[in-house]
């Protein structure tokens, strides 16, 4: 009902279920000024909370369990990083990135001096991936998800060989030999570890897209 030649707050919020319905009916994507339903935002925002909570632990586990050979070390935990920047942007990925590899270094090392150090890499990726994929409106073609994912591996690769170049000073065990004897190797890793990822990845993106859509 009209009151004073406007429309009551929940008349309006009718008007914007009924036209999103409609829109939706007929395959629109469309947007009413920000405007949507408590309800919808709340149950958006802590279906994407509890993803975020799962990408997290997996990627503690992935980080727990990987494999290490000496100064070259093949993990898998980046997946969930990537996923969770790619699929909800910038902060996402930097809390993945950080709370898992947090509770990762803590569980297999303890807390140390450098942990924030150790930190910094996977929280930086999240944020950087998240960044370009918001910035392409998380429609990524294949070449540009494999150009981001080497991308972003080859600098968690350069920015732990430093982390691990400033740990072994201050803990005594620097070798020249230890930290940069098998860097070109590492980084030959990490590219085919990326190129794989980046056909992995998607797949598993849009599985869990259509399970929560499914959901709805």
């Amino acid at each position: 009902m009209l009151k004073d030649g406007k429309l009551s707050s929940d008349e309006t919020q009718n008007c914007v279920r009924c036209l999103s319905a409609s829109a939706a009916a007929e395959g629109l994507n469309v947007s009413f000024c920000g405007m949507t339903t408590k309800g919808d935002f709340f149950t958006m925002k802590t279906r994407d909370l509890a993803m975020n909570a799962v990408l997290a632990a997996m990627c503690a586990v992935l980080g727990y369990i990987s494999i290490d050979l000496g100064n070259i070390k093949i993990t898998f935990e980046t997946i969930p990083i990537l996923m969770a920047a790619l699929m909800f942007g910038p902060w996402s990925g930097l809390a993945v990135g950080g709370v898992g590899t947090l509770i990762y270094q803590v569980l297999r090392y303890g807390i140390t001096v450098t942990t924030p150090l150790w930190m910094l890499p996977y929280a930086l990726c999240g944020l950087l991936v998240g960044w370009y994929a918001r910035h392409k409106d998380f429609s990524l073609s294949q070449s540009e998800t494999v150009l981001i994912i080497v991308a972003n591996e080859l600098l968690i690769t350069l920015l732990n060989t430093a982390v691990m170049y400033i740990d072994s000073k201050i803990y005594g065990y620097y070798s020249f030999a230890y930290i940069f004897g098998t860097f070109v190797l590492r980084l030959v890793v990490c590219v085919v570890k990326a190129v794989a990822f980046a056909y992995v990845i998607p797949p598993l993106i849009h599985t869990i897209q259509k399970t929560q859509k499914s959901a709805v």
